[in-house]
């Protein structure tokens, strides 16, 4: 929503796993927020605390979503229901718009909860793990990046 939690986890998660199997250069990856709350602003601490203590750098800031987003990724992932239709309500997108956990079709929990308020990073970081790794192996299969 504000991409200071799940969002710039996620990015990171992500990037982490492409770097890891050397596709750097196959992905564009960035985070957007579906508000504008924290434009600007770094990650929040719990975020940048669960990441360090897994090895995984982040430098990014908050930005949010555009229109031009829509046109010019080839997937949009939303962390939750909500957002999702948040990022519907913008209108046609050229790529996938779906949620992360959609890519976990084991984990069943279907939305990454936003731990703002109750500090679940830890929690939130093995859901991300999870969905990121499904999403990478789809997008593998799906342009055979082998």
């Amino acid at each position: 929503m504000g991409n200071i939690c799940r969002s710039p986890m996620a990015e990171a998660v992500f990037r982490n796993l492409v770097q890891q199997q050397r596709l750097d250069g196959e992905f564009n990856i960035d985070s957007a927020g579906t508000s504008g709350y924290h434009v600007g602003d770094r990650a929040h601490r719990g975020t940048l605390r669960i990441l360090e203590k897994n090895g995984i750098a982040y430098d990014g800031r908050s930005r949010r979503l555009t229109h031009r987003d829509l046109e010019e990724f080839d997937y949009v992932v939303a962390m939750d229901n909500e957002n999702l239709a948040d990022i519907e309500s913008l209108g046609g997108s050229r790529g996938n718009v779906s949620r992360l956990l959609d890519y976990a079709p084991d984990q069943p929990e279907r939305e990454v909860p936003d731990p703002y308020y109750n500090d679940g990073f830890e929690h939130v970081y093995d859901l991300v793990l999870q969905g990121s790794k499904g999403l990478l192996a789809h997008i593998r299969r799906e342009h055979y990046l082998d």
